[in-house]
């Protein structure tokens, strides 16, 4: 698993927790989706995001209008945002469009609480584990990042403006990345040298190419066929005419015989067995070969050298893999510390539960419907 997507894309509209983590009652405030741990997710920091990710899905399609379905159950404003946004849907029944509106909500409301729950859950984490970062640190980070991606102020607040977030929501975001990272970092990540090499003789298989041979066949149904054939072939007929008139085989019938890149094993055995013979040189005629489906003559027109990469030329790749692996492993098991640890704290208002919250049940499935916004 990589970064979680919402890290680079969404930040937070609310004061930073302190983290002296209370046990408070799970009881969830009127103004608030969801409480973790005490510590309330207001209807309002909701609300914002649900308007950042609504802009995000917005932007994926050109000239798509912004629709944000955040007012559950009756969808009355999206309804109006609806009608007001996309005059093709302007005459449409209230049943439909709040069934899309309901359809976006689910969508998107589900990010949005995954992004807000687990920015808690983390913070929660590192305070748990004594894993400390500073506004400093942040600030540090925070310019970093704008210096990489972009070249002025200016390009930074148009995308600010574009993706309806502020500075503190950006800040808040980089805050939230470098305790993830911090987290992370307590997993080993580093791929040895004795675990490539380890991983090199276990795949050896998988560093290479077999021996392949390019060749020519004629199938027929009798042996005396196959006889005719090669006699044929013997008077100097060429194959693709002899192949024409003999064989039964639908592949290479109407191809002069030729099968190309043929492995050991991958034809009839007994075919196999006699192309890929020490025997088997390029332009010798063998057969008639009786096999599975009748009698072939085979005549080997190329021979391709099997190819195996060495430990060297393969460590980029191997390293490569198990990094990817490692750092697999260090985000399941990040994620799965905090989810133990910060799940069952984590209360939710039953329109915005999902599956973060505790005692979560997803409801049962039902048909589908499009959503407002195209």
């Amino acid at each position: 698993m990589k970064t979680p997507k919402f890290i680079p894309a969404l930040g937070a509209f609310f004061v930073l927790i302190a983290l002296a983590v209370s046990g408070c009652g799970s009881s969830v405030p009127g103004n608030s989706v969801a409480v973790m741990a005490g510590n309330p997710i207001s209807t309002k920091a909701f609300d914002h995001w649900m308007f950042v990710a609504a802009k995000q899905q917005a932007a994926q399609s050109p000239s798509a209008p912004v629709i944000v379905p955040n007012d559950p159950p009756n969808f009355t404003k999206c309804i109006a945002q609806v009608r007001a946004q996309i005059p093709a849907l302007k005459t449409t029944k209230d049943p439909q469009i709040k069934s899309d509106c309901k359809q976006l909500f689910t969508s998107l409301s589900s990010q949005v609480m995954d992004f807000l729950i687990r920015a808690y859950w983390y913070q929660a984490d590192a305070h748990r584990l004594n894993i400390k970062m500073t506004d400093a640190q942040v600030q540090k980070a925070l310019n970093t990042a704008k210096k990489g991606q972009f070249s002025t102020d200016a390009q930074f607040q148009s995308f600010l403006k574009t993706t309806g977030q502020t500075l503190a929501d950006v800040t808040y975001r980089i805050r939230v990345q470098q305790i993830y990272s911090k987290l992370l970092a307590r997993h080993p990540t580093t791929v040895t040298p004795a675990a490539i090499a380890a991983y090199y003789s276990a795949h050896q298989a998988s560093f290479g190419s077999p021996q392949t041979r390019n060749m020519r066949i004629v199938l027929t149904k009798a042996a005396a066929q196959a006889a005719a054939a090669r006699k044929a072939l013997s008077k100097g007929q060429s194959f693709a005419k002899v192949a024409k008139q003999y064989s039964i085989d639908p592949t290479t019938k109407s191809k002069g015989g030729v099968l190309t890149n043929v492995t050991a094993g991958q034809q009839d055995s007994a075919l196999s067995k006699a192309a890929f013979a020490p025997s088997a040189t390029v332009g010798k005629l063998l057969g008639p070969i009786k096999g599975q489906f009748g009698y072939y003559l085979v005549e080997v027109t190329k021979i391709t050298p099997a190819k195996h990469r060495s430990l060297a030329q393969s460590t980029s790749l191997i390293k490569q893999q198990l990094t990817t692996q490692l750092q697999t492993s260090a985000a399941n098991a990040v994620n799965a510390a905090a989810k133990k640890h910060w799940q069952s704290k984590t209360s939710c208002q039953a329109l915005y539960a999902m599956a973060d919250c505790s005692g979560y049940k997803a409801p049962k499935t039902s048909g589908s419907a499009t959503t407002a916004a195209p």
